[in-house]
C-alpha cells in the first residue's frame, strides 16, 4: 500500500496526475477551505520534496498572512499565523501577480530571479510556450530571503474568481509559496504543476465562498423566520423576544424598539444613560427616553425615502454630537437604525448598538506603519500588535438583513395598532361576533393550509417507503461485484468507531468461508488507516505477507482465508461509513485500475443508497410530526369555536342582565308609588261615597242643577263601578311588582360566584319574563304550563347562568308549539295527541349512580285523537342519592327527528328561519349545565311524540 505523506520527508514517486486526483477529490469530499489549504501544502511539498511549502493570502489593505503551512523537520521557522505588511511585497509586484499572472523563481546564491508570465503583458494575451527567463535580482530581496533562511524559493498566483460565474475581474487572493534552506532548482515541469494546484485551489475559494454566502443566506432566513413569528402571532405579539433575536442576529450589545404613537419604549442589553449634571427636565423617564429628544428625531427623519442608518463611530458623527455623552458609560460604539414607517407614516425606530472592539495582530518582525520601511526585514520574530476602542464595521449583509427584519417589524407594530383600535371601537357584541368568526375563518384557511403540506409530506413518503430497498441495493452490489471481478469473496463493512465495525452483507464463494457478523479485533488498525479512507484513499494490498502490517492484522486476514484484498471507503457526506473489500484467498493476486474504478463507482452507489435510507427515516419522522401538528391544529380550532360561543353569549347575556336590571329599577320607583297609594286612595273613595249617601239621605230634596249633572254623569253606575276600578287598579299594580322583583332576580346573570340558590325561584321568574308569550291571543290559544315541583333543597350554583340555561330552553319550546300551530293554519283544527302520566323507564332506563330502582313520572303523548291543547310540563325531584336534582322540561309539539337531535348542541346550529336564530342557546345551555356545574344534559324527542330535557346539576360542586 502508498500512501500520500511520506513519514521520512522525501519526496515520493507521484506523478503530477496523482496530485491533481488527490487534490481534486480534497475539494470535492470538503468544502471547508482550511482543510484544503491544509491537505494541499502537504500534497505539495511531498512533492517538490522542499522544506517549506506555505499559501499567503492577502488582505484588503495590501498586506497579508500566511494561512497555511507545511514544514519538513524544522528546517525552516514556521511561519504560520504571522502577518507581513504591504511594503514586503511591493504593489508593483501584485500588479504583476495579478494582470500577468508572474511566476517567480528565485535563486539566492546566484542572486537572479527567474519570471515566467502566463499573460503577456505587452498585449494581454495568453502567452503559448511557458519560459523561465532570468535576470538579476535586487539585493534588498536578497537580503530579506536571507533573513528568512531560504537559499531558493518558488512563487505562483493565486487569483480569486466569482463563484457564480459572473463577467467580474478575478483579483489576487494570495500566493502560492515554496522555500528551500538550501540551493535548488525548480524546473518548468514543477512551475507547471505548481501552476495546476494554484488553479484548483482558485476553484476551492470560489467554491468556499459560494458556501460562506449560502450559509449566510440560510441564518439570514432563520433569523427573518423567526423574527416573523414572534411578531405575527395575533393577539400576543412578542415584541420583547422579537427584539432580543434580533439584536442577537447582529451580534449587538443592546438596541431598543420605540413606538411612536404610544411612546412605549422596549429595550435589551447595555443602553444611554442621562449624563450627569445634564438638564432632565424632558426626560426624566427611565431608560433615558433618546427617542424623543429634538436632535434624535432629526436625525432620524432627515430622510424621506426612510433609509436606514449605520454609524461605526458615534463619537465622529456630527448630527450625534450632543447626545454622543450619553452612551460615554457604556462600550458601545456602532449604532444601526431602522426607521419603521407604514404607508408613509413614521411609527418608531428599531435601534441595534455594537461595543467597540479590541484587535491584535501577529507581526513577523517589528514594523512601523506610519514610516516607509527602506531596509530588508532582518528578523521575523512575531510582535503583537494591539489596538484598542475600534469601531465595528456594518456590512452590506447588516443592512440587508435589518431592511427586511424592518419591514416585519413595521407591520408587527401597525397590526397591533390596529389590533388594539378595533378591540375599542368594536364593543359591541354583533361587531364583536363578526371579528371572531373572521379569525376563525383565516385560522381554519391556515389549519387546512398545513393540513394539506402534511398531507403531501405523507405522500411523498410513502412513496419513498414503497420503492426503497436499500438492503436489496447493496447485497445486489456484492454480488455483482463478485460475479464481475471474480473475486472469491466481497463484504461490505460498517464502522461503529473508528475502524471499528462488523460485516453486515456479503457474497462468497465455495469453497471459502462465509464472514457475514464478523468483527475486526479492537485496536488492530492503526487510526492513520481511518484518516487516509477518510480522505478518499483506496488500498490495494496485492499479497497479504509481502506488506508491513501489524501481527494482529496479518493474523486477522489469514484468519478470513484473505491472501489479497482491495478495500475502498463508502463516505456519507464528511463521515466515514464503512467498506467495500474485495477478498482474493486462493492466491495473490495484481489489483488493475479498472477493477479500482469499478468499486469506486460501486461504493459511491452504496452511498447513494445508504443516503436514501437516511432520508426515508427522515420523512418517517417529518410524517409523525405533522399528524401531531394536525391534531392539536383540530383541537385549536374546536376549543377557538368554544371560546368563540361563550364569548358571544355571555356578552350578549351580560348586555341583557344589565337592560333587565336597569329598566327593573326604572319601573320600581313609580310602581312603589303607585302601590302604595293606592291603599290610601281607597279609602278615600270609600269616605266620599258614604258622605254622598248621607248627604242623599239627609237632604231628600233635589236640586234642579245638581240632579241634572248627577244624571248627565250616571251617579248610580259611578258610585258602583268606582270601587271595583279601584280594586283592579290595586289588582295591576301587584302584577307590576311581581313582574319587577322577578326582573330584579332574572337580571343576576353576571354573577362570578357559585351561590345557594332556590331553583324554583329562578324557574318562577323565567316564567314571568315569558308569560306574554304564554298567554292566550285573539289568534293564538295561549301555552298551558304544568308545573310538578320536588321537595327541593338550595343548589349551589350559578344562579345567573341557570336562568340562562331555563330561558333557552323553554323559549325554544315556545318556538316549536308556536310553529307547531302556524304551520296548520288554525290551530283549532291542529291534532296531535295529549298528554298521559306514564314512567320514565317506559321510555328510557336512565343511569345515575345511587339512584338504582328510581323511576320518575314524566308525560309522553297517545293517540292524535283529541283537539290540540299547547302544553309544557316542568317538574323538579331530588334524586334518591340526596346530592343531584333533576329539572324535566318537556313539550307536546311535534318534536324532532334523529339528524336534528344529534346535532341541537352544536354551536351555530338552528332550524329557525335566518334572523330568527343564532343556534348558540342550546350549546351556551350545553356547556353552562355539563362544564360549569358538571352536570347532564341532553333531549330525548321523537317525531309526533314532542321533545323532553333534562337537567341534572349536582347539589354541592363537590358532591360527586
Amino acid at each position: 500500500m502508498k500512501f500520500t505523506d511520506n513519514p521520512n520527508g522525501l519526496q515520493p514517486k507521484f506523478d503530477q496526475e496523482g496530485l491533481l486526483h488527490r487534490i481534486t477529490n480534497r475539494i470535492r469530499q470538503s468544502l471547508e477551505l482550511e482543510e484544503i489549504l491544509a491537505a494541499t501544502v502537504v500534497e505539495v511539498r511531498s512533492y517538490l520534496g522542499t522544506d517549506r511549502v506555505k499559501v499567503y493570502r492577502f488582505d484588503t489593505d495590501g498586506s497579508g498572512e500566511v494561512c497555511a503551512e507545511s514544514i519538513h523537520e524544522n528546517r525552516l521557522p514556521s511561519l504560520a499565523g504571522l502577518h507581513f505588511p504591504a511594503n514586503d511585497i511591493p504593489l508593483v509586484a501584485r500588479e504583476m501577480y495579478l494582470n500577468s499572472r508572474q511566476r517567480t523563481i528565485v535563486d539566492v546564491p546566484n542572486g537572479r530571479i527567474g519570471l515566467s508570465p502566463l499573460v503577456s503583458p505587452e498585449t494581454g494575451e495568453s502567452v503559448e510556450t511557458e519560459n523561465i527567463r532570468y535576470r538579476k535580482v535586487d539585493s534588498c530581496h536578497i537580503e530579506y530571503l536571507k533573513a528568512m533562511g531560504v537559499m531558493s524559493s518558488a512563487v505562483v498566483p493565486i487569483l480569486g474568481y466569482d463563484a457564480k460565474g459572473t463577467l467580474q475581474e478575478p483579483r489576487l487572493w494570495g500566493l502560492l509559496v515554496s522555500h528551500n534552506s538550501k540551493a535548488r532548482t525548480f524546473l518548468k515541469r514543477e512551475l507547471k504543476v505548481m501552476q495546476l494546484i494554484a488553479d484548483q485551489v482558485s476553484i476551492a475559494i470560489a467554491q468556499s465562498s459560494l458556501l460562506a454566502k449560502a450559509r449566510a443566506g440560510q441564518l439570514r432566513e432563520a433569523t427573518i423566520n423567526k423574527v416573523t413569528t414572534l411578531l405575527h402571532t395575533l393577539p400576543t405579539i412578542q415584541l420583547q423576544s422579537a427584539l432580543e433575536t434580533t439584536i442577537a442576529a447582529f451580534k449587538g450589545s443592546g438596541g431598543r424598539l420605540y413606538i411612536e404613537s404610544t411612546g412605549e419604549l422596549y429595550t435589551w442589553g447595555d443602553q444611554p444613560k442621562l449624563p450627569e449634571g445634564s438638564n432632565k427636565k424632558n426626560f426624566q423617564q427611565h431608560p433615558f427616553m433618546l427617542e424623543k429628544h429634538p436632535i434624535w428625531g432629526n436625525w432620524v427623519k432627515k430622510d424621506k425615502n426612510f433609509s436606514l442608518l449605520t454609524v461605526c463611530d458615534l463619537y465622529k458623527e456630527d448630527s450625534l454630537r450632543v447626545l454622543a455623552p450619553s452612551f460615554k458609560s457604556t462600550r458601545i460604539r456602532g449604532l444601526l437604525v431602522v426607521p419603521l414607517y407604514y404607508r408613509q407614516k413614521f411609527i418608531g425606530t428599531l435601534s441595534v448598538f455594537r461595543n467597540e472592539h479590541d484587535t491584535e495582530i501577529l507581526w513577523a518582525g517589528r514594523h512601523d506603519n506610519n514610516q516607509r520601511q527602506t531596509l530588508p526585514t532582518l528578523s521575523f520574530e512575531a510582535w503583537r500588535e494591539l489596538k484598542r476602542g475600534q469601531a465595528p464595521e456594518w456590512e452590506s449583509s447588516d443592512i440587508s438583513l435589518a431592511e427586511a427584519l424592518g419591514h416585519h417589524f413595521s407591520m408587527a407594530i401597525q397590526q397591533l395598532l390596529m389590533y388594539s383600535q378595533v378591540r375599542v371601537m368594536y364593543s359591541k357584541v354583533q361587531t364583536l361576533n363578526a371579528n371572531l368568526e373572521r379569525q376563525v375563518e383565516q385560522r381554519t384557511a391556515e389549519l387546512q393550509k398545513s393540513l394539506q403540506l402534511a398531507s403531501v409530506v405523507k405522500r411523498i413518503t410513502d412513496q419513498i417507503r414503497s420503492t426503497l430497498k436499500f438492503e436489496n441495493i447493496l447485497q445486489t452490489i456484492v454480488k455483482e461485484v463478485r460475479h464481475i471481478l471474480k473475486a472469491d469473496r466481497i463484504v461490505i463493512y460498517q464502522l461503529l468507531n473508528d475502524l471499528d465495525g462488523e460485516v453486515i452483507f456479503e457474497d462468497v464463494g465455495k469453497p471459502w468461508n462465509s464472514v457475514l457478523g464478523v468483527k475486526a479485533p479492537l485496536g488492530c488498525f492503526p487510526d492513520e488507516y481511518a484518516r487516509l479512507y477518510y480522505r478518499g484513499r483506496i488500498r490495494a494490498v496485492n499479497n497479504v505477507s509481502g506488506v508491513d502490517m501489524s501481527p494482529c492484522h496479518r493474523e486477522f486476514l489469514e484468519g478470513l482465508q484473505v491472501r489479497a484484498n482491495l478495500t475502498v471507503p463508502i463516505n456519507m457526506g464528511e463521515k466515514l461509513w464503512g467498506l467495500l473489500i474485495a477478498h482474493q484467498c486462493d492466491a495473490p493476486r495484481n489489483w488493475q485500475d479498472d477493477e479500482i474504478d469499478l468499486l469506486q463507482q460501486l461504493a459511491d452507489q452504496a452511498a447513494v443508497a445508504i443516503g436514501q435510507a437516511k432520508l426515508y427515516e427522515a420523512s418517517c419522522a417529518a410524517e409523525t410530526k405533522a399528524k401531531s401538528q394536525a391534531n392539536r391544529a383540530e383541537e385549536a380550532l374546536f376549543e377557538l369555536k368554544q371560546a368563540q360561543t361563550q364569548l358571544i353569549q355571555s356578552e350578549k347575556m351580560s348586555g341583557l342582565g344589565q337592560l333587565v336590571a336597569g329598566v327593573a329599577h326604572e319601573i320600581n320607583n313609580p310602581v312603589n308609588f303607585i302601590y302604595g297609594n293606592l291603599s290610601h286612595a281607597i279609602s278615600y273613595t270609600q269616605d266620599i261615597l258614604k258622605l254622598l249617601q248621607i248627604y242623599q239621605a239627609q237632604y231628600p230634596d233635589k236640586n234642579a242643577e245638581v240632579d241634572n249633572f248627577a244624571q248627565q254623569m250616571d251617579l248610580d253606575f259611578v258610585a258602583d263601578d268606582l270601587p271595583k276600578l279601584m280594586s283592579s287598579m290595586q289588582v295591576g299594580a301587584e302584577r307590576i311588582r311581581s313582574i319587577v322583583l322577578s326582573l330584579r332576580s332574572f337580571s343576576r346573570l353576571d354573577e362570578s360566584e357559585m351561590k345557594a340558590v332556590n331553583i324554583h325561584e329562578g324557574i318562577e321568574n323565567t316564567l314571568v319574563i315569558l308569560e306574554h308569550r304564554l298567554k292566550p291571543k285573539f289568534d293564538f290559544p295561549g301555552i298551558k304550563v304544568i308545573k310538578e315541583y320536588g321537595d327541593l333543597p338550595l343548589v349551589e350554583c350559578y344562579a345567573g347562568q341557570m336562568n340562562q340555561v331555563f330561558m333557552n330552553v323553554l323559549s325554544n319550546a315556545i318556538d316549536a308549539l308556536m310553529d307547531d300551530i302556524a304551520k296548520v293554519g288554525e290551530w283549532e283544527n291542529h291534532r296531535v295527541g295529549e298528554w298521559e302520566t306514564i314512567k320514565l323507564e317506559e321510555l328510557e332506563t336512565v343511569k345515575v349512580k345511587g339512584t338504582e330502582n328510581f323511576s320518575l313520572s314524566t308525560h309522553a303523548f297517545i293517540s292524535p285523537a283529541s283537539s290540540f291543547s299547547p302544553c309544557i310540563h316542568i317538574s323538579t325531584v331530588l334524586l334518591p342519592n340526596k346530592s343531584d336534582i333533576v329539572i324535566i322540561i318537556s313539550d307536546n309539539g311535534v318534536g324532532m327527528n334523529e339528524d336534528v337531535k344529534k346535532r341541537i348542541f352544536d354551536p351555530f346550529f338552528t332550524t329557525k328561519p335566518v334572523g330568527k336564530g343564532t343556534g348558540l342557546g342550546l350549546a351556551i345551555s350545553y356547556q353552562i349545565i355539563a362544564d360549569k356545574h358538571g352536570g347532564i344534559l341532553r333531549c330525548t324527542s321523537e317525531p309526533g311524540k314532542g321533545t323532553e330535557f333534562w337537567l341534572q346539576i349536582p347539589v354541592k360542586p363537590n358532591s360527586k
